[in-house]
């Protein structure tokens, strides 16, 4: 622990030595969906360097967050999953969310876009007596899909699109669908700009109804002479 630690007898700086290292969390992040190849995990993390995710995946089976197990025939590959202790970490990544929210208010140039990411954010402002039956609603924004299955206190993403959904939003981009999740526009603005929704503007009421964005956690419209938008490729251009 040489030059990692803060040399305090305090169990925040004591978890901060594991967490605070850059990648961390965000390893973290990724698990909670569920198990994940190495591979799966270097996708979901653009610009991570493969010594760096070892290093990291390395410190969390050290620390008791994370294990790894060989997946039985025809699969047969290696995944890496949260432990319990791992998954005590979840409240920590969805405060976190929600923290940042308020930050999205413009992606930066150059950033790279998943909906996975976003729904760890719109996790956080779950509101469980909202949705007193079983409700799928499947998010379809710019060919990127993602199912979420809601009934009271239980609450789970996974990445693909369910039969039958109760709700269903898609864009053929992903503007419109930023611009609304984030509260930057109206269920009739987002319409217009093209977000589509099961029901239209009744649709989206009833999805802002289950996760209630904080008037205090909207990120503020910024101007700018040349907006950044996101590309379909994942990246913010001009």
């Amino acid at each position: 622990m040489a030059g990692k630690t803060y040399y305090m007898y305090c169990a925040v700086a004591r978890a901060l030595e594991i967490l605070g290292e850059r990648w961390t969390l965000l390893v973290v992040r990724e698990l909670l969906t569920g198990p994940k190849r190495y591979a799966d995990l270097l996708d979901g993390l653009p610009g991570i360097a493969s010594n760096m995710l070892t290093d990291r995946l390395r410190g969390l089976t050290e620390a008791g967050a994370i294990t790894q197990h060989r997946l039985p025939p025809p699969a047969a590959s290696t995944v890496y999953e949260l432990t319990e202790r791992g998954r005590q970490l979840k409240p920590v990544l969805l405060t976190l969310g929600g923290w940042g929210l308020p930050l999205l208010a413009d992606p930066r140039p150059g950033e790279q876009f998943r909906l996975d990411w976003l729904m760890i954010a719109l996790d956080g402002f779950y509101r469980p007596d909202a949705v007193p039956t079983r409700t799928t609603v499947v998010f379809d924004i710019a060919g990127e899909i993602v199912t979420i299955t809601a009934h009271g206190a239980e609450h789970t993403v996974t990445p693909d699109a369910a039969p039958d959904p109760d709700l269903t939003v898609s864009a053929t981009t992903r503007e419109p669908f930023l611009a609304w999740i984030t509260g930057r526009s109206t269920d009739r603005e987002a319409i217009a700009a093209g977000l589509s929704a099961t029901g239209g503007t009744r649709g989206l009421r009833r999805l802002r109804g289950m996760y209630p964005l904080p008037r205090d956690q909207r990120p503020a419209a910024t101007t700018a002479t040349h907006p950044a938008a996101v590309r379909r490729d994942g990246r913010v251009g001009m």
